[in-house]
Protein backbone atom coordinates (compact mmCIF):
# COMPACT_ATOMS: atom_id res chain seq x y z
CA UNK A 1 0.00 0.00 0.00
CA UNK A 2 2.66 2.78 0.76
CA UNK A 3 4.34 1.52 -2.72
CA UNK A 4 1.55 3.49 -4.54
CA UNK A 5 1.89 6.08 -2.47
CA UNK A 6 5.16 6.68 -2.90
CA UNK A 7 4.42 6.22 -6.61
CA UNK A 8 2.09 9.34 -6.90
CA UNK A 9 4.30 11.21 -4.69
CA UNK A 10 7.12 10.89 -7.42
CA UNK A 11 4.00 11.65 -10.10
CA UNK A 12 3.26 14.64 -8.49
CA UNK A 13 6.57 15.99 -8.40
CA UNK A 14 7.79 15.07 -12.02
CA UNK A 15 4.22 16.80 -13.28
CA UNK A 16 5.10 19.73 -11.48
CA UNK A 17 8.65 19.99 -13.04
CA UNK A 18 7.07 19.87 -16.33
CA UNK A 19 4.72 21.87 -15.82
CA UNK A 20 7.40 24.23 -14.71
CA UNK A 21 9.56 23.83 -17.98
CA UNK A 22 6.03 24.65 -19.40
CA UNK A 23 5.41 27.64 -18.05
CA UNK A 24 8.99 29.16 -18.33
CA UNK A 25 8.48 28.27 -22.19
CA UNK A 26 5.58 30.03 -22.68
CA UNK A 27 7.02 33.08 -20.65
CA UNK A 28 9.26 33.40 -22.88
CA UNK A 29 7.52 32.88 -26.40
CA UNK A 30 8.67 36.28 -27.33
CA UNK A 31 12.18 35.90 -26.03
CA UNK A 32 14.74 36.69 -29.05
CA UNK A 33 16.54 33.05 -29.75
CA UNK A 34 15.00 31.47 -27.07
CA UNK A 35 15.22 27.60 -27.06
CA UNK A 36 12.32 25.75 -25.54
CA UNK A 37 13.16 22.73 -23.17
CA UNK A 38 11.41 19.29 -23.23
CA UNK A 39 10.96 17.29 -19.94
CA UNK A 40 11.07 13.64 -20.06
CA UNK A 41 10.08 10.97 -17.98
CA UNK A 42 11.43 7.06 -17.13
CA UNK A 43 10.47 4.87 -14.47
CA UNK A 44 12.32 4.11 -11.23
CA UNK A 45 14.02 1.24 -9.58
CA UNK A 46 10.77 -1.67 -9.57
CA UNK A 47 10.74 -4.01 -6.54
CA UNK A 48 11.21 -8.03 -7.57
CA UNK A 49 8.85 -10.71 -6.11
CA UNK A 50 9.99 -13.56 -7.96
CA UNK A 51 12.28 -13.71 -10.56
CA UNK A 52 11.52 -15.20 -14.09
CA UNK A 53 12.68 -18.91 -14.93
CA UNK A 54 13.44 -20.66 -17.83
CA UNK A 55 11.67 -23.68 -19.12
CA UNK A 56 12.42 -26.98 -17.87
CA UNK A 57 10.62 -30.76 -16.71
CA UNK A 58 7.89 -30.48 -18.57
CA UNK A 59 7.06 -26.96 -17.59
CA UNK A 60 7.71 -23.52 -19.87
CA UNK A 61 8.88 -20.40 -18.56
CA UNK A 62 7.72 -18.22 -15.91
CA UNK A 63 8.42 -13.74 -16.33
CA UNK A 64 9.45 -11.83 -13.27
CA UNK A 65 6.88 -10.53 -11.19
CA UNK A 66 7.80 -6.67 -10.15
CA UNK A 67 6.37 -3.92 -9.27
CA UNK A 68 7.45 -0.27 -9.98
CA UNK A 69 8.32 2.49 -7.40
CA UNK A 70 7.19 5.61 -9.40
CA UNK A 71 8.68 7.63 -11.93
CA UNK A 72 12.02 9.95 -12.23
CA UNK A 73 12.81 12.83 -14.26
CA UNK A 74 14.40 11.28 -17.04
CA UNK A 75 15.84 14.80 -18.61
CA UNK A 76 15.38 18.35 -19.53
CA UNK A 77 16.15 18.68 -23.09
CA UNK A 78 16.71 22.09 -24.72
CA UNK A 79 15.68 21.52 -28.22
CA UNK A 80 17.99 23.43 -30.73
CA UNK A 81 15.55 23.89 -33.73
CA UNK A 82 15.62 27.24 -35.43
CA UNK A 83 13.40 29.91 -34.82
CA UNK A 84 11.16 32.05 -37.23
CA UNK A 85 13.00 34.79 -38.95
CA UNK A 86 11.88 38.33 -37.80
CA UNK A 87 12.73 41.33 -39.58
CA UNK A 88 13.75 44.70 -37.59
CA UNK A 89 15.68 47.08 -40.22
CA UNK A 90 18.34 47.81 -38.08
CA UNK A 91 21.04 46.86 -39.37
CA UNK A 92 23.46 45.90 -36.51
CA UNK A 93 20.82 43.05 -35.47
CA UNK A 94 21.41 39.37 -36.78
CA UNK A 95 19.72 36.26 -36.94
CA UNK A 96 21.48 33.21 -36.65
CA UNK A 97 20.20 29.98 -38.79
CA UNK A 98 21.64 26.97 -38.45
CA UNK A 99 23.82 24.82 -35.92
CA UNK A 100 25.59 27.77 -34.67
CA UNK A 101 25.50 30.05 -31.83
CA UNK A 102 27.24 33.82 -31.65
CA UNK A 103 30.42 34.29 -29.19
CA UNK A 104 30.42 37.20 -26.94
CA UNK A 105 32.62 37.87 -23.89
CA UNK A 106 33.61 39.99 -20.98
CA UNK A 107 35.83 39.97 -18.08
CA UNK A 108 33.92 36.45 -16.46
CA UNK A 109 34.57 34.74 -19.38
CA UNK A 110 33.28 33.82 -22.58
CA UNK A 111 29.43 32.69 -23.63
CA UNK A 112 27.29 31.82 -26.61
CA UNK A 113 24.19 33.34 -27.45
CA UNK A 114 20.98 33.09 -30.60
CA UNK A 115 20.15 36.58 -29.51
CA UNK A 116 21.75 39.02 -32.23
CA UNK A 117 20.31 42.42 -31.11
CA UNK A 118 23.88 44.11 -31.07
CA UNK A 119 24.78 47.50 -31.62
CA UNK A 120 27.44 49.79 -31.40
CA UNK A 121 28.40 51.85 -28.23
CA UNK A 122 29.86 55.10 -27.94
CA UNK A 123 33.51 53.56 -28.04
CA UNK A 124 32.46 51.36 -31.52
CA UNK A 125 32.10 48.58 -29.57
CA UNK A 126 30.15 45.67 -31.06
CA UNK A 127 28.44 44.38 -28.23
CA UNK A 128 25.23 42.78 -26.82
CA UNK A 129 23.49 45.68 -25.46
CA UNK A 130 21.64 44.37 -22.37
CA UNK A 131 24.81 42.74 -20.51
CA UNK A 132 27.31 45.06 -22.66
CA UNK A 133 29.41 41.89 -23.64
CA UNK A 134 31.67 42.16 -26.05
CA UNK A 135 30.65 40.31 -30.22
CA UNK A 136 33.96 38.32 -30.51
CA UNK A 137 35.54 37.85 -34.43
CA UNK A 138 38.37 39.10 -36.38
CA UNK A 139 39.25 42.52 -37.32
CA UNK A 140 40.57 43.34 -40.73
CA UNK A 141 43.40 45.30 -41.46
CA UNK A 142 43.20 48.29 -44.29
CA UNK A 143 40.22 45.80 -45.50
CA UNK A 144 41.89 42.54 -45.63
CA UNK A 145 40.43 40.12 -43.42
CA UNK A 146 43.42 37.06 -41.77
CA UNK A 147 43.89 34.10 -43.92
CA UNK A 148 43.19 31.80 -40.94
CA UNK A 149 40.12 32.54 -38.86
CA UNK A 150 39.86 30.55 -35.90
CA UNK A 151 39.20 30.47 -32.04
CA UNK A 152 43.11 31.51 -31.37
CA UNK A 153 42.31 34.70 -32.97
CA UNK A 154 39.24 35.87 -31.78
CA UNK A 155 38.78 39.69 -30.83
CA UNK A 156 36.73 42.21 -29.72
CA UNK A 157 34.74 43.91 -32.62
CA UNK A 158 35.19 47.22 -32.66
CA UNK A 159 34.49 49.84 -34.99
CA UNK A 160 34.17 53.77 -33.93
CA UNK A 161 31.79 56.21 -36.18
CA UNK A 162 33.53 58.59 -38.29
CA UNK A 163 36.59 56.40 -38.23
CA UNK A 164 39.29 57.61 -40.65
CA UNK A 165 41.07 56.57 -43.59
CA UNK A 166 44.41 58.16 -44.33
CA UNK A 167 45.34 58.71 -48.35
CA UNK A 168 47.32 56.35 -49.75
CA UNK A 169 49.45 56.92 -52.92
CA UNK A 170 48.94 54.73 -56.39
CA UNK A 171 51.27 52.26 -56.56
CA UNK A 172 49.47 49.84 -59.45
CA UNK A 173 47.36 49.89 -61.79
CA UNK A 174 44.99 46.74 -62.49
CA UNK A 175 43.25 46.42 -66.79
CA UNK A 176 41.16 43.49 -66.87
CA UNK A 177 38.37 42.20 -69.37
CA UNK A 178 38.74 41.99 -73.53
CA UNK A 179 40.22 43.75 -76.56
CA UNK A 180 38.27 43.15 -79.75
CA UNK A 181 40.40 40.68 -81.62
CA UNK A 182 38.31 41.70 -84.50
CA UNK A 183 39.32 45.28 -84.57
CA UNK A 184 39.91 46.98 -88.14
CA UNK A 185 43.24 48.35 -89.23
CA UNK A 186 43.90 52.30 -90.27
CA UNK A 187 44.72 52.23 -94.08
CA UNK A 188 44.23 55.64 -94.89
CA UNK A 189 43.84 59.23 -93.08
CA UNK A 190 42.00 62.11 -94.63
CA UNK A 191 42.36 65.46 -92.87
CA UNK A 192 39.67 68.37 -93.48
CA UNK A 193 41.21 71.41 -91.86
CA UNK A 194 39.38 74.16 -90.81
CA UNK A 195 39.75 76.34 -93.71
CA UNK A 196 38.02 73.51 -95.74
CA UNK A 197 40.91 72.20 -97.37
CA UNK A 198 41.31 68.57 -97.63
CA UNK A 199 45.06 66.62 -97.46
CA UNK A 200 45.52 62.61 -97.98
CA UNK A 201 48.41 61.25 -94.98
CA UNK A 202 51.37 59.44 -97.12
CA UNK A 203 49.46 56.40 -98.71
CA UNK A 204 49.90 53.06 -97.21
CA UNK A 205 50.88 50.69 -100.14
CA UNK A 206 53.42 50.61 -102.78
CA UNK A 207 53.71 48.68 -106.41
CA UNK A 208 57.28 47.38 -107.04
CA UNK A 209 56.65 47.10 -110.87
CA UNK A 210 56.04 50.96 -111.04
CA UNK A 211 58.41 51.53 -113.23
CA UNK A 212 59.15 54.92 -110.45
CA UNK A 213 59.87 52.94 -107.48
CA UNK A 214 63.22 51.47 -107.33
CA UNK A 215 65.74 50.47 -104.71
CA UNK A 216 62.14 49.30 -102.45
CA UNK A 217 63.14 49.24 -98.26
CA UNK A 218 61.08 48.09 -95.79
CA UNK A 219 60.30 48.57 -92.07
CA UNK A 220 59.21 45.04 -90.13
CA UNK A 221 57.83 45.41 -86.82
CA UNK A 222 58.62 41.72 -86.00
CA UNK A 223 56.35 39.41 -83.39
CA UNK A 224 58.61 39.94 -80.26
CA UNK A 225 58.17 44.19 -81.08
CA UNK A 226 61.23 44.47 -81.87
CA UNK A 227 61.90 46.90 -85.45
CA UNK A 228 64.28 45.66 -88.24
CA UNK A 229 64.91 48.67 -90.63
CA UNK A 230 65.57 48.59 -94.79
CA UNK A 231 64.74 45.25 -95.53
CA UNK A 232 65.35 44.44 -98.71
CA UNK A 233 66.20 40.60 -99.03
CA UNK A 234 62.54 38.87 -99.82
CA UNK A 235 61.60 41.37 -101.98
CA UNK A 236 59.71 40.99 -105.58
CA UNK A 237 59.29 42.92 -108.44
CA UNK A 238 55.61 43.05 -109.61
CA UNK A 239 54.70 42.86 -106.23
CA UNK A 240 52.25 45.45 -104.47
CA UNK A 241 53.65 45.92 -100.24
CA UNK A 242 51.32 47.39 -97.39
CA UNK A 243 51.29 48.99 -94.69
CA UNK A 244 50.76 46.41 -91.80
CA UNK A 245 50.65 43.94 -94.46
CA UNK A 246 52.35 40.65 -93.38
CA UNK A 247 56.01 40.57 -94.64
CA UNK A 248 58.15 36.82 -94.52
CA UNK A 249 61.50 35.75 -95.76
CA UNK A 250 63.83 33.64 -94.73
CA UNK A 251 65.58 35.86 -91.66
CA UNK A 252 63.05 38.44 -91.09
CA UNK A 253 59.07 37.83 -90.73
CA UNK A 254 56.35 40.23 -89.14
CA UNK A 255 54.55 43.49 -90.04
CA UNK A 256 55.34 46.25 -92.31
CA UNK A 257 55.13 49.26 -90.79
CA UNK A 258 57.40 51.86 -92.82
CA UNK A 259 58.64 52.28 -96.54
CA UNK A 260 61.66 53.85 -98.26
CA UNK A 261 61.80 53.72 -101.85
CA UNK A 262 63.92 55.88 -104.89
CA UNK A 263 61.19 57.73 -107.47
CA UNK A 264 62.81 58.59 -110.56
CA UNK A 265 66.30 58.29 -108.99
CA UNK A 266 65.68 61.88 -106.86
CA UNK A 267 65.05 62.53 -103.78
CA UNK A 268 64.34 59.27 -101.16
CA UNK A 269 60.64 58.83 -100.08
CA UNK A 270 59.84 57.84 -96.84
CA UNK A 271 56.54 56.30 -95.55
CA UNK A 272 56.70 56.81 -92.13
CA UNK A 273 55.26 54.50 -89.15
CA UNK A 274 54.02 57.36 -87.53
CA UNK A 275 51.60 59.05 -90.48
CA UNK A 276 49.34 60.17 -87.77
CA UNK A 277 47.00 63.03 -86.71
CA UNK A 278 46.41 64.29 -83.18
CA UNK A 279 43.72 66.90 -83.21
CA UNK A 280 45.19 68.02 -79.35
CA UNK A 281 48.06 68.92 -81.27
CA UNK A 282 46.99 70.31 -84.27
CA UNK A 283 44.03 73.47 -83.89
CA UNK A 284 43.87 73.51 -88.04
CA UNK A 285 42.21 70.17 -88.34
CA UNK A 286 38.44 70.00 -88.02
CA UNK A 287 38.07 66.11 -88.76
CA UNK A 288 39.42 63.28 -90.31
CA UNK A 289 38.34 60.58 -92.27
CA UNK A 290 39.83 57.01 -91.51
CA UNK A 291 39.79 53.92 -94.14
CA UNK A 292 39.72 51.03 -92.24
CA UNK A 293 41.15 47.47 -93.44
CA UNK A 294 37.57 45.95 -93.32
CA UNK A 295 36.23 48.67 -95.84
CA UNK A 296 34.32 50.91 -93.63
CA UNK A 297 35.17 54.49 -93.24
CA UNK A 298 34.97 56.33 -89.93
CA UNK A 299 34.83 60.49 -89.35
CA UNK A 300 36.45 61.34 -86.11
CA UNK A 301 36.65 65.16 -84.97
CA UNK A 302 38.77 64.33 -81.28
CA UNK A 303 41.83 62.03 -80.61
CA UNK A 304 45.03 60.53 -81.88
CA UNK A 305 45.33 58.06 -84.38
CA UNK A 306 47.71 56.19 -86.40
CA UNK A 307 48.34 54.50 -90.32
CA UNK A 308 48.15 50.91 -89.49
CA UNK A 309 47.10 50.81 -86.42
CA UNK A 310 43.63 50.79 -85.06
CA UNK A 311 41.32 53.04 -83.57
CA UNK A 312 42.81 53.69 -79.96
CA UNK A 313 40.73 52.34 -77.24
CA UNK A 314 40.25 55.32 -74.75
CA UNK A 315 41.08 54.92 -71.20
CA UNK A 316 41.09 56.81 -68.19
CA UNK A 317 42.94 56.03 -64.85
CA UNK A 318 42.16 57.83 -61.41
CA UNK A 319 45.19 57.68 -59.14
CA UNK A 320 46.52 59.63 -56.07
CA UNK A 321 49.34 61.13 -54.94
CA UNK A 322 51.21 61.40 -51.77
CA UNK A 323 49.28 64.16 -50.54
CA UNK A 324 45.92 62.25 -51.60
CA UNK A 325 45.33 64.51 -54.49
CA UNK A 326 43.69 63.08 -57.53
CA UNK A 327 44.84 62.35 -61.53
CA UNK A 328 42.90 61.33 -64.35
CA UNK A 329 45.68 60.08 -66.68
CA UNK A 330 44.39 59.19 -70.07
CA UNK A 331 45.90 55.93 -71.46
CA UNK A 332 45.36 54.75 -75.32
CA UNK A 333 45.37 50.96 -75.90
CA UNK A 334 45.41 50.36 -79.81
CA UNK A 335 46.34 47.70 -81.86
CA UNK A 336 49.17 47.42 -83.95
CA UNK A 337 48.92 43.82 -85.49
CA UNK A 338 48.16 41.12 -85.23
CA UNK A 339 47.85 39.77 -81.62
CA UNK A 340 49.84 42.93 -80.43
CA UNK A 341 48.58 46.26 -79.09
CA UNK A 342 50.11 49.15 -77.70
CA UNK A 343 49.66 50.71 -74.41
CA UNK A 344 50.22 55.10 -74.62
CA UNK A 345 49.69 57.98 -73.12
CA UNK A 346 47.18 60.30 -74.57
CA UNK A 347 48.83 62.92 -72.82
CA UNK A 348 52.45 63.72 -71.54
CA UNK A 349 51.01 66.50 -69.08
CA UNK A 350 47.42 67.25 -67.08
CA UNK A 351 46.06 70.46 -66.14
CA UNK A 352 44.81 70.50 -63.16
CA UNK A 353 41.72 72.51 -61.96
CA UNK A 354 44.17 74.63 -59.95
CA UNK A 355 45.73 75.59 -63.06
CA UNK A 356 48.77 73.37 -61.72
CA UNK A 357 50.17 70.90 -64.47
CA UNK A 358 51.11 67.31 -64.02
CA UNK A 359 53.67 65.85 -66.38
CA UNK A 360 53.66 61.77 -66.96
CA UNK A 361 56.26 59.83 -68.60
CA UNK A 362 55.65 56.26 -69.88
CA UNK A 363 57.75 54.18 -72.71
CA UNK A 364 54.98 52.99 -74.89
CA UNK A 365 54.45 49.33 -74.07
CA UNK A 366 53.73 46.38 -76.80
CA UNK A 367 51.08 43.86 -75.19
CA UNK A 368 51.28 40.55 -76.64
CA UNK A 369 48.46 37.60 -76.88
CA UNK A 370 48.66 34.18 -78.05
CA UNK A 371 46.88 32.76 -80.73
CA UNK A 372 44.12 31.77 -78.43
CA UNK A 373 43.68 35.02 -77.29
CA UNK A 374 45.06 34.87 -73.62
CA UNK A 375 47.81 37.11 -72.22
CA UNK A 376 51.54 36.51 -72.90
CA UNK A 377 53.80 39.81 -71.70
CA UNK A 378 54.03 43.42 -71.75
CA UNK A 379 53.34 45.69 -68.77
CA UNK A 380 54.45 48.93 -68.11
CA UNK A 381 55.30 51.78 -65.53
CA UNK A 382 53.54 55.61 -65.45
CA UNK A 383 56.25 58.20 -63.82
CA UNK A 384 54.27 61.10 -62.56
CA UNK A 385 55.63 64.54 -61.46
CA UNK A 386 52.57 66.62 -59.98
CA UNK A 387 53.14 70.52 -59.07
CA UNK A 388 51.28 70.68 -55.73
CA UNK A 389 54.20 69.04 -54.19
CA UNK A 390 53.67 65.42 -53.67
CA UNK A 391 56.26 63.01 -54.24
CA UNK A 392 57.13 62.04 -57.42
CA UNK A 393 55.26 58.54 -58.38
CA UNK A 394 56.20 55.35 -59.47
CA UNK A 395 52.71 53.60 -60.99
CA UNK A 396 53.07 49.94 -61.85
CA UNK A 397 50.85 49.45 -65.00
CA UNK A 398 49.46 45.63 -64.74
CA UNK A 399 48.27 44.00 -68.09
CA UNK A 400 47.89 40.32 -67.53
CA UNK A 401 44.41 40.69 -66.67
CA UNK A 402 43.41 41.20 -70.18
CA UNK A 403 42.06 39.06 -73.15
CA UNK A 404 41.75 39.23 -76.67
CA UNK A 405 38.79 37.84 -78.18
CA UNK A 406 36.39 38.23 -81.26
CA UNK A 407 33.80 40.38 -79.72
CA UNK A 408 33.85 43.97 -78.19
CA UNK A 409 36.58 46.32 -76.22
CA UNK A 410 35.54 46.32 -72.85
CA UNK A 411 38.67 47.19 -71.03
CA UNK A 412 38.49 48.51 -67.47
CA UNK A 413 41.16 50.11 -65.32
CA UNK A 414 41.27 49.87 -61.40
CA UNK A 415 43.79 51.40 -59.22
CA UNK A 416 44.97 51.05 -55.52
CA UNK A 417 45.42 54.47 -53.34
CA UNK A 418 42.72 56.59 -51.97
CA UNK A 419 41.95 60.06 -51.03
CA UNK A 420 41.35 60.73 -47.54
CA UNK A 421 38.09 59.51 -45.86
CA UNK A 422 36.17 58.81 -43.17
CA UNK A 423 33.36 55.94 -42.41
CA UNK A 424 29.66 56.81 -43.38
CA UNK A 425 27.67 53.62 -42.76
CA UNK A 426 28.50 50.32 -42.02
CA UNK A 427 26.83 47.20 -43.44
CA UNK A 428 26.82 43.06 -42.43
CA UNK A 429 26.19 40.28 -45.20
CA UNK A 430 25.17 36.56 -44.63
CA UNK A 431 28.72 35.40 -44.18
CA UNK A 432 28.70 37.82 -40.75
CA UNK A 433 31.56 40.18 -42.79
CA UNK A 434 30.83 43.73 -41.41
CA UNK A 435 31.44 45.90 -44.58
CA UNK A 436 32.41 49.91 -44.36
CA UNK A 437 31.32 53.00 -46.63
CA UNK A 438 33.72 55.68 -46.32
CA UNK A 439 33.47 59.47 -47.58
CA UNK A 440 36.04 58.95 -50.34
CA UNK A 441 34.23 56.27 -51.80
CA UNK A 442 36.29 52.90 -50.63
CA UNK A 443 34.02 50.28 -49.37
CA UNK A 444 36.22 47.75 -47.50
CA UNK A 445 35.89 44.57 -44.51
CA UNK A 446 36.06 46.19 -41.83
CA UNK A 447 35.51 42.93 -39.40
CA UNK A 448 34.16 39.32 -39.78
CA UNK A 449 31.48 37.79 -37.33
CA UNK A 450 32.63 34.26 -35.70
CA UNK A 451 30.41 31.50 -34.93
CA UNK A 452 30.49 28.93 -32.67
CA UNK A 453 29.18 24.98 -33.38
CA UNK A 454 28.88 22.51 -30.57
CA UNK A 455 28.70 18.60 -31.07
CA UNK A 456 25.81 18.32 -28.62
CA UNK A 457 24.39 22.22 -28.34
CA UNK A 458 21.67 20.80 -25.88
CA UNK A 459 24.58 20.03 -23.22
CA UNK A 460 25.52 23.85 -22.91
CA UNK A 461 24.55 25.43 -19.62
CA UNK A 462 22.01 28.14 -19.53
CA UNK A 463 23.35 30.38 -17.33
CA UNK A 464 20.77 33.59 -18.08
CA UNK A 465 20.52 36.47 -20.05
CA UNK A 466 20.14 34.46 -23.34
CA UNK A 467 23.09 33.34 -22.88
CA UNK A 468 25.33 29.81 -22.48
CA UNK A 469 28.60 28.29 -21.39
CA UNK A 470 30.02 24.92 -22.54
CA UNK A 471 29.76 22.18 -19.86
CA UNK A 472 31.21 18.46 -20.08
CA UNK A 473 28.59 17.10 -22.33
CA UNK A 474 28.55 19.71 -25.17
CA UNK A 475 31.49 19.10 -26.76
CA UNK A 476 34.10 21.96 -27.81
CA UNK A 477 33.59 24.73 -29.41
CA UNK A 478 34.39 24.71 -33.24
CA UNK A 479 35.05 28.62 -34.19
CA UNK A 480 34.96 29.92 -37.59
CA UNK A 481 33.14 31.73 -40.15
CA UNK A 482 28.96 31.10 -40.84
CA UNK A 483 30.21 29.92 -44.14
CA UNK A 484 32.77 27.54 -43.26
CA UNK A 485 30.36 26.09 -40.78
CA UNK A 486 27.54 25.71 -43.07
CA UNK A 487 24.91 28.31 -41.04
CA UNK A 488 23.40 31.33 -42.57
CA UNK A 489 23.53 34.79 -40.93
CA UNK A 490 20.60 37.46 -41.74
CA UNK A 491 21.51 40.82 -41.03
CA UNK A 492 18.97 43.02 -40.33
CA UNK A 493 16.85 40.58 -38.47
CA UNK A 494 16.50 38.81 -34.98
CA UNK A 495 15.79 34.83 -34.72
CA UNK A 496 12.43 34.59 -32.61
CA UNK A 497 11.18 31.69 -30.21
CA UNK A 498 10.89 28.89 -31.01
CA UNK A 499 8.77 27.94 -28.26
CA UNK A 500 5.05 26.52 -30.36
CA UNK A 501 2.32 28.01 -28.21
CA UNK A 502 -0.10 25.63 -29.44
CA UNK A 503 2.22 22.72 -28.42
CA UNK A 504 2.75 24.17 -25.16
CA UNK A 505 -1.26 24.14 -24.56
CA UNK A 506 -1.36 20.67 -24.94
CA UNK A 507 1.47 19.83 -23.18
CA UNK A 508 -0.38 21.92 -20.23
CA UNK A 509 -3.55 19.86 -20.45
CA UNK A 510 -1.84 16.87 -20.65
CA UNK A 511 0.49 17.57 -17.36
CA UNK A 512 -2.59 18.61 -15.76
CA UNK A 513 -4.13 15.07 -16.37
CA UNK A 514 -1.36 13.15 -15.08
CA UNK A 515 -1.19 15.48 -12.51
CA UNK A 516 -4.62 15.06 -10.96
CA UNK A 517 -4.22 11.16 -11.86
CA UNK A 518 -1.30 10.95 -9.27
CA UNK A 519 -3.13 13.09 -6.72
CA UNK A 520 -6.24 10.51 -7.21
CA UNK A 521 -3.35 7.60 -6.47
CA UNK A 522 -2.19 9.32 -3.37
CA UNK A 523 -6.07 10.14 -2.09
CA UNK A 524 -7.35 6.75 -3.22
CA UNK A 525 -4.62 4.90 -1.03
CA UNK A 526 -5.48 6.83 1.75
CA UNK A 527 -9.00 6.04 1.96
CA UNK A 528 -8.07 1.92 1.57
CA UNK A 529 -5.46 2.98 4.42
CA UNK A 530 -7.95 4.16 6.35
CA UNK A 531 -10.39 1.24 5.54
CA UNK A 532 -7.68 -1.10 6.88
CA UNK A 533 -7.13 0.98 9.81
CA UNK A 534 -10.78 0.41 10.43
CA UNK A 535 -11.18 -2.80 10.63
CA UNK A 536 -10.00 -3.41 14.07
CA UNK A 537 -12.67 -1.31 15.00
Amino acid sequence: MMRSLFSGVSGLKNHQTRMDVIGNNISNVNTTGFKSGRVTFTDTLNQTLTGASKAANGKGGTNPKQVGLGSVLGSIDTIFTNGSVQSTGKNTDLCLSGSGLFIVNDPSGTYYTRNGAFEFDEAGNYVLPGSGMFVQGWMAKDGVLPESCSDGNIENIVIPAGKLMASKATKEVKYTKNLDASTPLIEEITITKSDGTSETLPSTSVKYDDATIKNLKLTIRKADGTVEDDVTTGLSVGATYEMDGTFTNGAVSGTIIGMKYDKNGVTPINLPEDASVDFDEDDDIASATLKMSDGSTQVVTSGRYTTSYGIPVATTITVYDSLGAEHIIPLNIEKTGKNVWRASLAKDEIKEADGKVTKLDMNDVNIFFTESGMYKNGNGNIKMTAENGSEVQDITIDFTGLTQFSGSSTVNAAADGNAAGSLSSVSIDASGIITGTYTNGIVQYEAQVAVAQFNNPAGLTKTGNSLYQKSNNSGTATVSTAADLGVTITPSALEMSNVDVANEFSDMIITQRGFQSNSKIITVSDEMLETLINMKR
